[in-house]
């Protein structure tokens, strides 16, 4: 995997372990997508984003989180930064406190946001 920076955010014990990834194309961030999927077993969920610039494209993805709490909040770190050809992945690992939408929406845009 072609990671460019990755970073670690606790929310009441819950693990947010982002990642951020140069890809040019889809079929690359479907064989990232796997790897992580394959390292991460234990995870309880892993959410993404993804922008490409050509031909555009862009996904988000919240793994079972509430809709729009995840891969939203992930896509829209990117698109104020108005950056290209990344993929955004946070795994996440439950730590036993429910945030709610609102925790996790803010959890989702930190851990992204941290990779900058």
């Amino acid at each position: 995997m072609n990671i460019v920076t990755q970073n670690l955010l606790i929310e009441k014990k819950s693990k947010f372990y982002s990642y951020l990834f140069n890809v040019n194309n889809e079929e690359e961030i479907k064989r990232i997508l796997l790897e992580v999927k394959s390292e991460n077993k234990k995870a309880t969920h892993i959410c993404y984003a993804y922008r490409l610039k050509i031909p555009f494209s862009e996904k988000a993805f919240d793994d079972g989180e509430p809709s729009g709490t995840a891969g939203k909040p992930i896509l829209m770190v990117m698109q104020k930064k108005d950056i290209f050809n990344c993929l955004i992945v946070v795994v996440r690992y439950f730590g036993g406190t429910k945030l709610g939408a609102g925790g996790l929406i803010r959890a989702y845009s930190k851990a992204s946001s941290m990779l900058f």
